[in-house]
């Protein structure tokens, strides 16, 4: 019986994948802001099989809190897979130059802060016990910049290397790290943006795509792999060519009404 932990697991890819090991029978830790969603997620899973299932409503912005659920969540049963999936989009609407600066602040507090905040007190419990999986949601669009979407990209590139790095450093104590790479999926947040959407699946294919790799221990998740690939090329181009050829896609993404406040 696995045990994971799950963040942002009220909606999107963090609930379908909590309902797909819960269909397995494992113990589960979801972590989300709504409560009323994040329940109605706990009560599926364990109609579903789950083993048994821990609803915690947080901000994954709140480090201290974090830190805190994530060590009673452990103590209560060992975790042996943290997904670190929380995160929202952002982007340029028509004729927007630039971000706001507080939404800025609040998308990298969001998608790169707590990631942080999700992971790194996991990373000392699995290396003490040698044994443990890391994963992060990246995006296809922390693969290549989209001049469309700025602060998500850099919150997204961030991590991407942030995980890199985390799973050479971790290896040798037993702790494996999987970066999660999706393409476009179905979600109530893929739904705000207005936009070609090739090779776009359900959550629930997402998920299965997910469960199938962290079982694999794959040190990358991408899906689709061939849209991996093609970013990947995308990089090796001439930045003002491939510059050029985005910007004749027709992209709307709003901004998040996410802020953060200077103290």
């Amino acid at each position: 019986m696995k045990r994971l932990l799950i963040t942002g697991a009220s909606s999107g890819i963090g609930r379908a994948l909590a309902l797909a090991y819960a269909a397995q029978g494992a113990s589960l830790a979801l972590l989300g802001r709504d409560s009323e969603r994040l329940e109605q997620t706990a009560m599926t899973c364990r109609a579903k099989g789950a083993f048994e299932t821990q609803a915690y409503t947080v901000d994954v912005r709140d480090q201290e809190k974090m830190s805190r659920i994530i060590h009673e969540a452990d103590t209560h049963r060992a975790l042996d897979i943290v997904v670190a999936n929380a995160g929202i989009a952002s982007g340029l609407s028509p004729g927007q130059i630039i971000e706001t600066p507080a939404a800025v602040r609040a998308m990298l507090d969001i998608n790169l802060s707590g990631v942080l905040n999700t992971i790194e007190p996991a990373i000392a419990m699995m290396q003490v016990r040698h044994r443990g999986q890391l994963a992060i949601v990246g995006s296809m669009a922390g693969v290549r910049a989209l001049p469309y979407s700025p602060a998500y990209c850099a919150s997204k590139s961030a991590i991407h290397m942030w995980a890199d790095c985390l799973r050479g450093a971790l290896a040798p104590h037993g702790v494996g790290v999987s970066l999660i790479i999706p393409g476009f999926v179905k979600t109530p947040m893929s739904a705000r943006t207005k936009s070609w959407q090739p090779g776009s699946i359900s959550d629930v294919k997402a998920a299965e795509i997910i469960q199938r790799g962290l079982e694999r221990r794959r040190g990358i998740i991408a899906f689709p792999y061939s849209m991996y690939l093609a970013m990947r090329v995308f990089t090796l181009l001439p930045a003002t060519l491939v510059d050029g050829v985005m910007r004749r896609f027709h992209v709307e993404v709003p901004e998040t009404s996410e802020r953060s406040e200077a103290p």
